[in-house]
């Protein structure tokens, strides 16, 4: 299992289910509009930060940040202003973030809880709503011997 993979099953079992699509890297890449069906998640491993090496002797030991994006799409037309679609987003938001803030991944190395780090609105457009949710995963990277 991998990070993005952990983050893709905690929100599949948020309950009762909000997202008709979960999914990684690869759907998102894929993307050319607005996804078939919503609301939707996709999570991405942004960007990966490590330091320096911790140990004097022996094997490598690196503390790495990683920055984790959830892009949320949801879609309600119900009203002209997109107010409604509005609305939807925030109920998804604090739903993506009950499932992930205090997390503790076990696909790393002695990974720190899940914080959230930002939000952005990416889009509003046609009565979809697109917004990215960053969070912060820590974890060691251990050189195998």
């Amino acid at each position: 299992m991998t990070l993005s993979s952990e983050f893709q099953q905690r929100l599949r079992d948020i309950d009762p289910p909000l997202f008709r699509l979960v999914a990684g890297a690869a759907a998102w890449a894929s993307l050319s509009g607005e996804p078939k069906t919503t609301p939707a998640a996709f999570v991405l491993v942004e960007e990966e930060h490590s330091g320096e090496n911790q140990r004097m002797t022996g094997n490598v030991l690196q503390r790495t940040e990683a920055d984790v994006a959830v892009i949320i799409v949801t879609r309600n037309v119900s009203d002209g202003t997109g107010g409604a679609a509005a609305d939807d987003i925030e109920i998804l938001k604090d739903a993506v973030r009950g499932a992930l803030i205090g997390f503790e991944p076990t696909s790393v190395n002695n990974a720190d809880v899940v914080e959230h780090i930002s939000s952005n609105l990416l889009k509003a457009k046609n009565g979809h709503v697109w917004q990215r949710e960053l969070f912060g995963a820590g974890y060691y990277l251990v050189e195998k011997s």
